[in-house]
């Protein structure tokens, strides 16, 4: 089982940046280098949303409205994953969740984006 802790949310204004961490523990960094990461988001009233992803070789893979604006990211060394969020909009406002392929989930960090 890996342990994902999201953190760098907050209140932000329309336009502007932020951006997100998630430490990986519980896995060696052997092991982590093989796996998909991914972040997704649930917005209130809504469906958790997949917004983007790295596979094991680098490729990533974004959300259609999140294009050119969100980048997604990983430090294998730090056992990191990071979600660089810029021009955001009150329409990013939701929870913003880490997940690994081997099915475990963070706990979820808080972006309000105010207009």
């Amino acid at each position: 089982q890996v342990q994902l802790v999201e953190s760098g949310g907050g209140l932000v204004q329309a336009g502007g940046s932020l951006r997100l961490s998630c430490a990986a523990s519980g896995v060696s960094v052997i092991i982590f280098r093989l796996y998909t990461l991914e972040w997704y988001r649930q917005a209130p009233g809504k469906q958790r949303e997949l917004v983007a992803s790295i596979t094991s070789a680098g490729r990533t893979n974004y959300a259609d409205s999140v294009k050119g604006r969100f980048t997604i990211s990983r430090d294998i060394a730090k056992k990191m994953v990071y979600l660089q969020m810029n021009s955001l909009k009150p329409e990013d406002t939701a929870v913003y969740y880490c997940y690994s392929q081997t099915g475990d989930w963070g706990q979820g960090t808080q972006v309000t984006v105010s207009s």
